[in-house]
Order: C-alpha cells, then structure tokens, then sequence
C-alpha cells in the first residue's frame, strides 16, 4: 500500500543501535567549559544523539552555556546546556554532572542526561489488545530511561504473545529469536539476556530477569519489535491487501447492473 511504513531489516536496525552505542562512548571525551564560556569537546567532535523532536539520528550544536564566571562563583553539582539539532533547528536539553573545577576550565562528566528523550513508537493495529496495551507500556518506560522497567513489561508482553498463541506459537516465536540471532549476529552474552528476558518462567519465585544497559535495551526493543511485526502486522497487513485485491477481482467480474429508466412524459 503506498501509504504504508516501510521497515528496515532487523540486522540494519540493530547495527544501528550498536553504531549509536559505539557513538556514546566516542562521546565520552572529556568535555568542558573553557573561560570564554564555550563547550569543548575532545579534537572537535560533536554530539549525536535522536532528536526527540524530529526523531531523525542527527548532530546536536551547542547554543546556550551558562557563563564560565558564574559557574565559578556558584560551583553547581549539574549544569545544564541547550543545543540545537542540526536537523530540525529544535532547541534540546542535556544535563551534565561538574567533574571539577580548575582555574580555567569547568570539567564535566562525559555522559549526559536528555530531559526530552525521543518517544518509540510501534503501529500496534493489528496487536491483541492485550499485547498492544502491554508492549505500549513498555515503550512508555523505553522512553523513559528505566530500561530494567523496559525489560519487565517485555516479560509481561511475551507472556500474553504466548497466552494468545498458545504452545505451538511460543515454540515458533522461540525458533523466530534464533533466526533474529543469526541475521543480526547477536553477541552470545546478548542473546542469551534477550532469551531470558523474554522466556523466563514467571512462577519462579525470582523470576530471572536480568539487568539490562541502554544499548542492550535497545536491541531487545528492536527485536520485540520484529518479534511483533512477524507474528502480528506481516499477517494482518497481507490479510488487508489480499481483501482489497479480491474486492476488486469480485467488481471487475460482476460489475453493477445499469438500470435505465424511462424518460417522463
């Protein structure tokens, strides 16, 4: 349909998520503000973050920094900076923690805190009820930072995947993460956390639910979400195109009959 979203290959996906890993450790330079007030980061680099305006994986330019002599005089445990994304000219907010304090520099931590982060979203049309109202839930705590949130909702979704598909289904939706592992090639310490996440028993009496980082959160968000289009909106969309096909197959066969009516008088 030509109004339709297309989606990327998982494996392109999670590279991705692993290259935007790979860029927050490159932006682990020690940043800091020098005595003209300016933000400086290590050779040059910049920021690269998405946008939670536009949504777009873009540079961020920083536009306002607190004055370096009042940093000075007040000597704040966080400092807050607004940049510009080079994409949509949004202002964005980051917060970053003061490292030190030296005569001509404001050192700050290298890992920063975004107060608007970009929402994920996921078409859940052709989701049970049950599994769309779980899953938005979890991409609420995505969005949200609590990814540990994140991978528990997760549970809870794949447990109402299996309530609705029964036995049969859970058994394909675990040969499914295999094939995701190979086209994706997941690490074996990945793998086997999403695995957990997702099959764990939940009558233990610690259910096993392993700690997750940011990056690993995101590839378990990715692949939930391949896991959900597979199983749900592949099918329900192919089902929509093959009634519109057939509705015009039965109209070009049977078309209306055209009744003439008698002129008056």
């Amino acid at each position: 349909m030509g109004g339709q979203r297309q989606f990327a290959p998982l494996w392109v996906i999670i590279q991705r998520r692993q290259w935007l890993s790979d860029q927050e450790q490159r932006n682990a330079a020690m940043p800091h503000i020098d005595p003209e007030s300016r933000l400086i980061l290590e050779q040059g680099k910049r920021l690269v973050l998405v946008c939670p305006h536009c949504q777009a994986l873009a540079h961020i330019s920083a536009t306002a920094v607190p004055r370096f002599q009042e940093l000075q005089s007040y000597r704040p445990a966080q400092i807050g900076i607004v940049f510009r994304c080079d994409a949509c000219l949004a202002p964005i907010f980051l917060r970053f923690t003061a490292r030190a304090y030296a005569p001509t520099r404001v050192e700050l931590a290298p890992q920063f805190t975004e107060v608007e982060r970009a929402r994920e979203r996921f078409d859940g049309t052709y989701l049970p009820e049950e599994v769309e109202m779980l899953f938005k839930e979890a991409l609420t705590c995505f969005s949200g930072g609590a990814y540990n949130a994140f991978a528990s909702m997760c549970r809870r979704t794949a447990q109402a995947l299996f309530s609705d598909l029964g036995e049969a289904g859970k058994l394909k939706l675990f040969d499914a993460l295999n094939e995701v592992r190979e086209l994706a090639a997941l690490a074996p310490e990945a793998f086997a956390k999403i695995r957990s996440v997702l099959f764990g028993i939940a009558s233990d009496p610690r259910p096993g639910i392993p700690l997750l980082q940011s990056h690993e959160a995101g590839v378990l968000l990715e692949v939930m979400k391949d896991l959900l289009y597979q199983t749900y909106v592949r099918k329900g969309r192919l089902e929509q195109a093959m009634r519109v096909r057939r509705f015009f197959y039965e109209e070009a066969r049977n078309p209306p009959r055209v009744t003439t009516l008698p002129n008056a008088g």
